[in-house]
């Protein structure tokens, strides 16, 4: 027996299972989305409870597909929809503002030489070691003083700084020869040509990269808006989801499933450039 195809054909069966596991709560989203709510209660209420045994009926195929729980989130939910607006108002202007700040100062971090440059990124790289709960405190001192308690520039300014794409577009800008950087001088441009000229495209694939990375971490916020955003009207959807289940089961689902959309199609439509990105940084998950 040849056993050259086996090891392939094992890591093969293994993947396929990590990714049918992995995909298992998102189809099942979906498919229930598409559940009666009295339908979705039956299945996810417990009720076998008993003295003994508490089970749940995990359904793949509705019995009546229904789009009850989309008009309500849609149309008959107008919050939903305001809350989602306020996650786009908040989250595009710090993926914006990071990728411009991040690329800049990568730029400056990796092919720029001035005094004291690698004791001052260690010391900004610091910060992005830091877990949510040290710097919660200065965050919030900071956004008080500047009064944008209960602003989303609270959640904004603090995100379009961070230090993450500094760290992850370092890495490309490091991978460029110094060769071509000497040979634009030579020629006579200056470091804003030469950024934008040379490094700026090389280094498309690492900002693809940090868009879904930053999309995928600030869409998914919850802790900062709870804090900074006293005003449950400002706050985005992603406090509201966390919440839903309280007041409606039924709508949960149809919900998660609108929520989820814009980031699949945001990994879909930069997957090239995204896996390229974090093969060349060298980061992984």
């Amino acid at each position: 027996m040849n056993k050259e195809w086996v090891a392939p054909l094992l890591r093969s069966l293994l993947l396929i299972a990590i990714a049918v596991l992995l995909l298992m709560p998102v189809v099942l989203t979906f498919v229930s989305s598409f559940m009666m709510e009295r339908e979705i209660i039956a299945n996810y209420s417990m009720l076998g409870k008993t003295d003994t045994s508490v089970f749940v009926n995990l359904k793949w195929i509705p019995d009546w597909v229904s789009f009850q729980q989309y008009y309500k989130v849609l149309i008959a939910t107008p919050k939903f929809l305001y809350l989602f607006w306020n996650s786009v108002s908040m989250v595009v202007p710090i993926i914006i503002g990071q990728a411009v700040v991040a690329t800049l100062a990568a730029f400056a971090f990796g092919k720029l030489r001035f005094p004291g440059r690698d004791g001052l990124f260690f010391l900004y790289l610091m910060t992005m070691l830091m877990p949510f709960q040290v710097t919660l405190v200065p965050n919030y001192l900071m956004a008080d003083r500047l009064g944008l308690l209960n602003q989303p520039g609270s959640i904004i300014w603090p995100g379009v700084f961070g230090a993450f794409g500094v760290f992850l577009l370092r890495q490309f800008m490091l991978q460029i020869h110094s060769a071509f950087i000497e040979a634009a001088k030579m020629d006579g441009a200056g470091y804003l040509r030469i950024f934008l000229s040379i490094a700026l495209p090389m280094v498309k694939p690492g900002i693809a990269a940090l868009v879904v990375l930053l999309f995928v971490d600030y869409w998914n916020m919850v802790e900062q808006p709870i804090i900074f955003l006293q005003d449950a009207a400002m706050q985005p959807l992603s406090v509201f989801l966390s919440r839903i289940q309280d007041d409606a089961l039924g709508v949960s689902f149809a919900a998660s499933v609108v929520y989820m959309l814009p980031m699949v199609l945001l990994f879909l439509s930069a997957e090239r450039y995204f896996i390229e990105g974090i093969q060349l940084s060298g980061v992984k998950g």
